[in-house]
């Protein structure tokens, strides 16, 4: 892989081509970049490098074919159950499916483990995010209460259920 530290006059809003592949050492630098563009309360570098040796976690991130890691996604796994930490894109890459893509893998990855379950918190004035997560099947399950800070909101309880997959309605 030939890494090249981001560099916003590469970014461009045509679409380009990533490959998803595992966060290593040398791509969490732009994945920390990231968390501190969408987030009030960002993962560091620090955090992230700790993540790596985390058995129980796994980030991903797409690595585009001009050297920019463009989006990332972190998973936690335990007990058979999955706790997604975030997904994130850069904004000028954003409407050119990175998201469902790295998410896919997760959903791939949680019926491949028999996994019972993913789930996630969200903010319920992000719609992109809302609308991204339900149309991967993740339904609303609960409300945290001034759960996010900066600014203060709920956190909206997301989860899909692979136990009801395939189930018919009654």
């Amino acid at each position: 892989m030939n890494f090249v530290p981001y560099n916003a006059s590469i970014a461009k809003r045509e679409p380009v081509g990533y490959r998803l592949l595992p966060m290593d050492r040398d791509t969490a630098e732009q994945v920390a970049q990231i968390e501190a563009q969408n987030f009030s309360h960002p993962w560091t570098l620090e955090m992230l490098e700790e993540e790596l040796e985390n058995p129980l976690s796994s980030f991903i991130v797409a690595y585009g074919s001009n050297g920019v890691v463009l989006g990332y996604a972190g998973l936690t796994v335990v007990a058979g159950e999955g706790y997604i930490n975030n997904i994130a894109v850069r904004q000028e890459y954003r409407k050119q499916g990175v998201a469902s893509a790295l998410l896919g893998v997760f959903l791939k990855f949680g019926r491949a483990q028999n996994l019972s379950f993913l789930t996630l918190e969200v903010r319920p004035s992000n719609i992109a995010a809302k609308n991204l997560y339900m149309k991967h099947g993740f339904a609303q399950v609960g409300r945290r209460k001034d759960y996010y800070d900066d600014p203060k909101e709920d956190a909206l309880i997301m989860t899909l259920d692979f136990r009801k997959e395939g189930e018919e309605p009654v």
